[in-house]
């Protein structure tokens, strides 16, 4: 008979070993075997819950980009102006937890994946699709261009995110360094 309330610890379980195996292997060359025996479980049970390693990779990445909008909103209700809230946009796409090893390789196996899974390209556009959507909404009263200034942010973050987690000489300070100057360069002489 099944333990009742154990599905969620399980399912947590099972994503916690997805990240950790993505950031041991570096890829998604991994099984759901794998996953399910970080986890603690059987094969068939990560199966039961999740169907297959898309599945549960989704998920994770699901669970970071919670975590991700959780740092967002907490970053976003100390902001007292616009430009502080595209300011704390910019802050907690560089803060410490965006940088974690698991984290970095769940991040480039996203993109990596997106090219091929539709699932995945679906996640990535939905999270770059609310990063613009919340740097345009701060940007509203600070420019007669907010989307086009959002859409050079956003993509400007996305950049210096990746160079930032695969090189070993741009640090995450330097990346959000150089976002900040592009922000206060698209903001000189507007309104």
């Amino acid at each position: 008979m099944p333990k009742l309330g154990m599905e969620p610890i399980r399912r947590s379980a099972l994503v916690e070993a997805t990240i950790a195996e993505l950031a041991s292997k570096g890829s998604m060359d991994i099984t759901v075997g794998q996953i399910a025996k970080r986890a603690g479980m059987s094969t068939a049970l990560a199966h039961h819950y999740f169907g297959g390693k898309d599945q549960i990779f989704l998920a994770a990445m699901r669970r970071i980009l919670r975590d991700f909008g959780t740092e967002v909103r907490r970053a976003l209700k100390e902001a007292a102006t616009p430009k502080g809230r595209a300011i704390a946009l910019i802050e907690a796409s560089f803060s410490p937890t965006c940088f974690a090893p698991d984290t970095v390789s769940a991040w480039m196996t996203l993109y990596a994946q997106a090219q091929t899974n539709s699932e995945m390209l679906r996640l990535l556009k939905l999270y770059q699709s609310r990063l613009k959507s919340n740097l345009s909404h701060a940007l509203r009263p600070l420019t007669d261009e907010p989307d086009a200034a959002a859409e050079t942010l956003a993509a400007l973050i996305d950049g210096l995110y990746l160079r930032a987690a695969l090189s070993r000489s741009q640090t995450p300070d330097a990346a959000r360094c150089t976002a900040l100057a592009t922000l206060n360069t698209l903001l000189e002489g507007r309104r």
